[in-house]
């Protein structure tokens, strides 16, 4: 580390390499590649862009500059680590020639208008930004004629939520009462309409693109100060010796801190990429990456267990009356990705809440972004060094 900045040096002796201890199904398949990340500046860009630096990919990003302060992309140097280009998602010409001169050989397209509360104010922005934004991103890739292989990163809210107790599985309908969650849907009938009309899997020796999207489930973790997310919310709250305001304790969500789904695109990435068609074909097709059923908590067990893990400080009931709609139960099955990727959850829900406060601990001490440079690297060797029988209920 030179100056509290982390070098890839710096990386590459914490990069495990291969063996048992951490073997990710990824292995070396970024060593060398060329990566395109749309939204690389916001929370789960920024971890992604810093990962595959330490797997030693060469990574240019495309989005529009961070929309907080402070932002994780700032923070963890990442502006020196990849070539970043500011760029509305929406515009095809600008797009087109980052492409170009990338020639990327895997694109994850993270690019979004992620807020649900948001969406109720901006529905039109939220439908643009979500649904001609992934639109453009793979008619510029249908353009460029460019073989490579594609992740476009969805959500969990993509699903036409019942309330149901079980997990939505990939074949499940999609739908969405909020702008958001329908605008996420509406994404994911793009990608598969282009995916049959323009990517077909049967087809990939012909034109090279393999397209795959992938669902998350709520994601929390160190760096992310989005308004009207609970963990953010609640972290400045604590630094600031106020109350944590809970709009819907009662409220299920499939919590997981994001190395989780971010393992989960890069072995999706790295099944696209290798073997042969026919086995890359296999892997053209909608996945989710959400944790395992013992980390489907309430709200108000999240923020329980944030303030243990802070060591002070107390939440309070904000529901009010004539707020958005906002769903009760929500799940995700992984069955799939566990049976077809060799993809597990490693953290618990207890390890990832932890992990998360000690991150916003790191920085907010005297060592600030140095602090959180090193605690990222830390977190990211002990999450992929976690012996392949661990499970996520016993990594506490």
């Amino acid at each position: 580390m030179v100056d509290g900045v982390c070098t890839l040096e710096d990386m590459a002796r914490l990069d495990p390499g291969p063996g048992p201890k951490g073997a990710s199904p990824f292995g070396a398949a970024y060593r060398g590649k060329r990566v395109l990340v749309t939204g690389h500046t916001g929370f789960k860009g920024s971890w992604l862009v810093f990962w595959l630096r330490k797997l030693g990919a060469e990574v240019t990003g495309y989005a529009l500059p961070p929309e907080t302060t402070p932002a994780l992309f700032e923070v963890l140097g990442l502006e020196r680590e990849c070539q970043s280009q500011v760029g509305d998602i929406r515009d095809i010409d600008t797009l087109s020639s980052v492409l170009a001169r990338c020639e990327p050989d895997f694109v994850f397209h993270l690019a979004a208008q992620p807020i649900v509360r948001r969406s109720h104010a901006e529905p039109l922005e939220t439908f643009d930004v979500n649904v001609r934004g992934t639109t453009t991103v793979l008619e510029a890739l249908r353009r460029s004629k460019r073989p490579c292989a594609v992740v476009v990163v969805s959500s969990d809210k993509c699903y036409e939520n019942r309330e149901w107790v079980h997990g939505y599985r990939e074949s499940d309908a999609l739908g969405g009462h909020d702008p958001y969650s329908a605008s996420k849907a509406a994404a994911e009938v793009v990608t598969a309409s282009y995916r049959r009309s323009f990517f077909p899997p049967h087809a990939l020796d012909e034109h090279g693109i393999a397209l795959a999207s992938a669902r998350a489930g709520n994601v929390i973790g160190g760096g992310d100060w989005s308004v009207d997310r609970i963990l953010p919310d609640a972290v400045v709250a604590l630094h600031a010796g106020r109350p944590i305001g809970v709009r819907n304790p009662r409220a299920v969500r499939p919590w997981q801190h994001v190395l989780e789904p971010l393992a989960g695109y890069l072995t999706l990435g790295a099944r696209l990429s290798s073997g042969s068609h026919a086995e890359r074909a296999s892997f053209c097709d909608a996945w989710n990456f959400g944790p395992l059923p013992l980390s489907n908590r309430t709200v108000a067990d999240l923020a329980d267990r944030v303030v243990a893990s802070w060591g002070e400080g107390r939440w309070v009931d904000a529901s009010k009356g004539g707020a958005p709609h906002e769903s009760t139960f929500l799940a995700l099955s992984i069955d799939k990705a566990l049976a077809s990727l060799s993809w597990r959850p490693r953290w618990s829900f207890e390890r990832a809440v932890v992990e998360t406060v000690r991150w916003y601990r790191a920085y907010y001490g005297e060592g600030r972004s140095g602090a959180a440079q090193a605690c990222t690297l830390e977190q990211i060797q002990a999450y992929t060094e976690l012996e392949p029988s661990h499970t996520a209920e016993d990594s506490k």
